[in-house]
């Protein structure tokens, strides 16, 4: 079982090798988006969408409103365990 977090990338980084930072939870990291890219949704095209993120790539794409429910669940997670 793997664990996806939700990010919005925010900036291209490099289209070449299909790299974006990505803002998960108010951090920035960089991120291969590899595995989201196809003829209708090109490198550039993906500012402003929101991701699953596991170990550095972009997994796929989910909508906003699935985005902020699952980051709510992982904040109660967290609040669970202090």
């Amino acid at each position: 079982m793997c664990l996806g977090i939700p990010g919005q990338i925010v900036e291209i980084t490099d289209e070449k090798n299909k790299l974006a930072l990505v803002n998960v939870g108010g951090v920035k990291r960089q991120v291969n988006l590899a595995c989201i890219i196809d003829r209708e949704n090109p490198v550039e095209s993906c500012v402003g969408d929101w991701v699953l993120v596991h170990v550095g790539f972009a997994l796929n794409r989910i909508d906003e409103e699935e985005a902020a429910e699952t980051l709510k669940m992982l904040q109660e997670i967290v609040a669970l365990t202090k």
